[in-house]
């Protein structure tokens, strides 16, 4: 009989849950002629100016251990890129390189919650945020958001009545993966209003928050309303604006004061982000306008591909998304989403993600990520219209 020890672990890590969306994914991804749309990516690769400042760091031998918090010129890359964007003061001192988006959270998450503390996560979310919180042993709330005539809409009320006296921290993703949903300035004031009655801390994941559309230049931000002695984290990463997922680098934004506390973090975990990858960084915000807009421009093409081809079907309810690059829709008359996930991978040859693995409130949803060439979109889309009235 073989050996089996998850009885001798941490029961947080044993009960770390397994993504739903990457059983679909490992089900279908050596399907031949399939159109994976199940992932947060695009299908453009890094662009060579980028990977070129990688190679000459490596040429150059940059293949030591470096700064915790991140080289210095890419926290002052980090800072212009702010005051361009965000109009914050230029201060390199509140950035802090770190190996990904997702570390970004797990520090984040440490820092603010643990053992016996509440985590207030809008949802549907991405599942990672919650079991982030969990894997440290605090508990993640769900908040569930509703899908009505005016789109996704947070409860501001139903927020408020989820906070106890164990609550640490409110989790905020805007743009939102996988709703698509971005707070306004009057959410984010009233979601500010509403920490600050209660002492909470507010985790702000902006990782989409260059990817809206409909004439915006960027999505609405806690920067735009927060004071500086509000309790705000700010995580973000390079994988989505410059097609860079498979570089693994990040970054988070607090105030300096918590700069050692960051920096003890990043040195129990990574110990620090390599160089050359933080040079390729360096350029990626210098140098990446172009190739941002790019994205973006490709990303909103999708969207108005799958929005009007799926829409005229009859059977596809979804809200418009004005951010990120996912729809998230539900089909009449079905409502096992993993089932239906599977079944497009065998009848349609489209990955989609099913939307339980996005939480409460994502149960009869699948999430459709149209970050992809216009000729896989229009496709994938294709197959889909064709589906739905056949099976309808």
């Amino acid at each position: 009989m073989p050996l089996d020890f998850r009885s001798a672990i941490r029961s947080e890590a044993r009960q770390a849950p397994e993504s739903g969306i990457v059983g679909v994914f490992n089900y279908g991804r050596h399907r031949e002629g399939l159109i994976p749309l199940w992932v947060g990516e695009g299908d453009l690769p890094t662009p060579d100016f980028i990977c070129a400042a990688a190679d000459r760091s490596l040429k150059a031998g940059e293949t030591f251990y470096t700064y915790q918090r991140g080289i210095p010129d890419l926290r002052a890359a980090l800072a212009r890129y702010h005051a361009r964007h965000y109009g914050i003061a230029d201060d390199p001192e509140r950035f802090f390189v770190v190996g990904s988006g997702m570390q970004a959270i797990q520090i984040a998450v440490a820092m603010v919650a643990g053992h016996g503390d509440e985590v207030i996560v809008p949802t549907p979310a991405w599942p990672n945020s919650a079991a982030t919180v969990e894997v440290h042993g605090a508990k993640a709330v769900d908040v569930v958001m509703t899908l009505g005539n005016d789109g996704w809409t947070l409860d501001l009320e139903r927020l408020e009545a989820a906070v106890t006296p164990r609550t640490r921290a409110l989790f905020i993703n805007s743009p939102s993966n996988p709703t698509g949903w971005t707070a306004s300035l009057a959410d984010l004031t009233a979601i500010l209003a509403l920490a600050r009655r209660h002492g909470l801390w507010i985790v702000s994941d902006e990782v989409y928050g260059r990817f809206v559309y409909d004439g915006a230049v960027r999505a609405p931000s806690f920067h735009d309303v927060a004071a500086p002695e509000d309790r705000i984290l700010y995580v973000n990463t390079f994988s989505k604006n410059w097609a860079m997922t498979g570089w693994r680098i990040g970054w988070i934004e607090a105030d300096p004061s918590l700069g050692q506390v960051i920096e003890n973090l990043v040195q129990y975990s990574t110990s620090g982000v390599p160089t050359f990858v933080q040079r390729a960084a360096v350029v990626a915000l210098d140098e990446g306008e172009d190739f941002v807009a790019r994205q973006i421009a490709r990303a909103d093409l999708g969207r108005r591909t799958v929005v009007d081809g799926l829409g005229g079907t009859g059977r596809v309810r979804f809200a418009r998304p004005t951010g990120a690059f996912y729809l998230y829709l539900a089909v009449d008359g079905e409502p096992d989403d993993q089932a239906l996930a599977y079944r497009l991978v065998d009848e349609v040859a489209v990955g989609l993600a099913p939307g339980r693995a996005f939480g409460a409130g994502g149960e009869g949803y699948l999430r459709l990520c149209f970050a992809r060439s216009p000729d896989a979109i229009a496709e994938a889309t294709e197959r889909l219209v064709r589906w739905l009235r056949k099976a309808g």
